[in-house]
């Protein structure tokens, strides 16, 4: 029997000639079966399609009909972009309240993948008007030359949070490749030892440039250096943010209490390796070529 499936999915269209001759000099249909040595069935129904539709050429089936039209296709890539957060599941079934027909989240899936999308993590980040844009392409322009041990006295500076529950920030966007940084896929987020000679480098936030803020570094003689505002990423010490946050998450006893959080964070901050902080610091150059070159918009650091 699994001969015989063989030889039918496999009997081409000379052979399929040559029964429905024979048959058509009046041969039997199980003496034309013996002859070609193939199922009896195989033949009865090749001579029924003959008698039927004139052809003994076989038809090829498309496969399963699709369960939607491009019409719902193109419907359901516009929802996706639209709102770049909604889940599959929501886009179906907000289609098939729509359409009227039922519709998987896995066909969703497949639809936007056709039509370029994909989930990825959005980019967190800070909206950018041309002034800063225009401002961090001329810090990078005056800055890019700078050697590896003027960047090595530069003390980066910044706030971040650190909470005692799950905060993974797990939010996915459906984007085209290639674009990352494209507004449409940002989400807005809000706003090293000391030694001699070193520069003071922060976020140039409206809270670092308070009159207090002011009095105190010039009262401990401490040098600002002039970052421009909104520029997380032209800042090496969000990559050190990151990494406590990494080491926090991995460990096997969590910390349950503000104390316990602090007394981590700090035992993790002594156990960072030295070449992963010189890594970021050397990294600067890149940064302020890569600002550049997008003349002053986000880039992938």
């Amino acid at each position: 029997m699994a001969n015989n499936q063989s030889v039918r999915r496999h009997l081409d269209a000379f052979t399929r000639g040559r029964i429905i001759g024979k048959l058509e000099e009046g041969r039997s249909v199980t003496s034309a079966a013996a002859e070609f040595g193939i199922a009896h069935s195989i033949v009865s129904r090749l001579w029924r399609q003959f008698q039927t539709t004139g052809t003994a050429i076989r038809g090829f089936s498309s496969g399963r009909p699709r369960g939607t039209t491009p019409a719902n296709d193109r419907y359901i890539v516009l929802q996706a972009r639209r709102n770049r957060r909604q889940t599959a599941g929501e886009i179906a079934r907000h289609t098939a309240q729509v359409t009227g027909r039922p519709i998987s989240r896995f066909t969703v899936a497949r639809r936007l993948h056709g039509g370029g999308l994909f989930t990825r993590r959005p980019v967190r980040c800070v909206p950018l008007t041309p002034a800063h844009r225009r401002r961090r392409s001329l810090w990078c322009r005056e800055n890019r030359n700078w050697r590896d041990n003027e960047w090595g006295r530069v003390l980066f500076t910044d706030e971040s949070r650190f909470s005692l529950s799950s905060d993974s920030h797990r939010i996915l966007i459906w984007r085209e490749q290639g674009s990352r940084n494209h507004p449409s896929n940002i989400i807005e987020r809000d706003r090293g030892a000391m030694g001699l000679q070193f520069l003071f480098m922060d976020g140039n936030a409206t809270c670092h440039r308070t009159v207090a803020a002011e009095q105190l570094l010039e009262s401990e003689d401490i040098e600002r250096m002039d970052c421009p505002a909104r520029s997380p990423d032209l800042n090496p010490i969000e990559h050190v943010w990151d990494f406590l946050g990494r080491r926090l998450a991995a460990r096997t006893l969590p910390p349950v209490t503000i104390r316990e959080l602090r007394l981590a964070l700090q035992d993790e901050w002594a156990a960072m390796p030295q070449q992963h902080i010189d890594t970021l610091i050397l990294s600067m150059g890149r940064r302020c070529e890569s600002c550049l070159a997008v003349r002053g918009d986000h880039i992938p650091y």
